[in-house]
């Protein structure tokens, strides 16, 4: 079952949990981060180096936000067919908007 990047990450953008992925499923936009369903291999890797606890494996994503598991599927499919920039393998400063909510 894949993880899932949920509304925690919205318009804060902390890039730690792409550099541990072995199969680079991160893709990114301009609000926040997405994982691809078909590339993610549940290795749980991403989990513990989000500060701001946005991912959770499907199964287990918080009720209030299930939508996230089909957003995810949906913007990194799109943002697969775009390619460039929008695929994300490395560390990039944290953006840290006015809608994040990270923790202190």
């Amino acid at each position: 079952m894949p993880h899932i990047v949920t509304a925690n990450c919205n318009d804060c953008k902390y890039t730690d949990c792409c550099v541990v992925c072995p199969v680079e499923c991160f893709y990114q936009d301009d609000t926040m981060l997405y994982i691809d369903p078909n590339d993610c291999i549940d290795c749980e890797a991403c989990v513990p180096e989000c500060p701001v606890e946005a991912i959770y494996s499907e199964g287990n994503t918080p009720a209030q936000w299930t939508s996230y598991v089909q957003l995810n599927k949906d913007k990194a499919e799109a943002l697969k067919a775009v390619g460039g920039e929008a695929h994300i393998t490395d560390k990039h400063d944290a953006k840290e908007g006015p809608g994040c909510k990270a923790k202190a």
